[in-house]
């Protein structure tokens, strides 16, 4: 039996705008999202009913009543799975320490990378990213400006016409306005969403820019003018944890590399012999001082 999200991520790139709508609704809190009715999926989504109909039958499902008896036969089905029963009685043993029960906390939220993300979302990020003379501009939140900062640097050693917007509605808001058809705008904006998040997403696709928002699966408004949305897993203590968000981005860096290959690898040479940074390092022991003749 083929998984319904095995089924949307397949067929994510077939979908129109409307269609994805749902389909990132339905991921972002799945399974229990399509287990409400038609009418409450598709409100959630901020779409219409027939929509919703519609994704379910493009993934091969005839009706929304099947549909939802699929979702609860994976439920049971995972439920009973020996794999489900070991992991819950490996999260209760109390012999782990503190540091390992952390580590693991944060190993479960990247390995669920590959099932939160669509590959087909993923690779238009990375097509839109490797693409020459395009201008890409990225900002961030209140903590997440520094992971977001972090890819503007990085991606500039890869391709040209990347920056990064401190104060996207304050002294960058010209990054914004010089958008066009052919740049594209990079938004990260994770849970307490940023009303500034939604207000730049907004101004760069009317601005004909593709948008790329970096979310947690709560879904930011700001995803509501996207084109590509990279939903990530941040739960953490005390804080919400950057884990994924890190691999995500180190994932994004490294894709882009191998799609731009030979002219990345220049650049980077160019940048590193343009750019100075002066560091301290250890080059062995210090000279003794010559001893003054007699």
């Amino acid at each position: 039996m083929e998984w319904i999200r095995d089924a949307v991520f397949a067929r994510m790139d077939e979908l129109t705008r409307a269609e994805k709508k749902v389909a990132r609704t339905l991921l972002a809190n799945y399974p229990s999202a399509g287990l409400s009715s038609a009418a409450a999926l598709a409100k959630a989504a901020g779409t219409s009913t027939p929509t919703v109909l519609r994704l379910a039958s493009r993934i091969g499902i005839g009706n929304y009543p099947d549909f939802q008896e699929q979702l609860r036969r994976e439920i049971t089905q995972r439920m009973n799975s020996p794999v489900s029963r070991a992991a819950n009685r490996l999260h209760g043993d109390g012999s782990s320490t503190l540091l390992q029960r952390s580590v693991a906390q944060r190993l479960e939220l990247v390995e669920r990378l590959t099932a939160d993300v669509p590959p087909s979302e993923f690779d238009a990020a990375v097509r839109l990213l490797a693409t020459p003379c395009r201008h890409v501009v990225v900002s961030g939140g209140y903590f997440s400006r520094h992971v977001a900062e972090i890819l503007a640097m990085q991606l500039d050693q890869l391709v040209p016409g990347v920056s990064y917007a401190a104060e996207p509605l304050g002294s960058d808001i010209g990054a914004y306005l010089a958008l066009a058809k052919d740049s594209a705008a990079i938004v990260f904006d994770l849970r307490r969403y940023e009303l500034p998040a939604k207000q730049v997403a907004a101004l760069a696709r009317q601005r004909a820019a593709k948008v790329v928002v970096i979310t947690d699966q709560g879904l930011s408004p700001a995803a509501d003018d996207a084109d590509i949305v990279l939903p990530i897993a941040v739960e953490g203590t005390p804080f919400d944890s950057f884990a994924a968000l890190l691999v995500l981005v180190e994932s994004l860096v490294e894709a882009v590399f191998q799609l731009v290959g030979n002219a990345g690898l220049e650049r980077m040479r160019q940048w590193e012999e343009s750019v100075h940074i002066h560091r301290a390092f250890r080059a062995g022991p210090e000279p003794t001082a010559a001893k003054p003749s007699s």
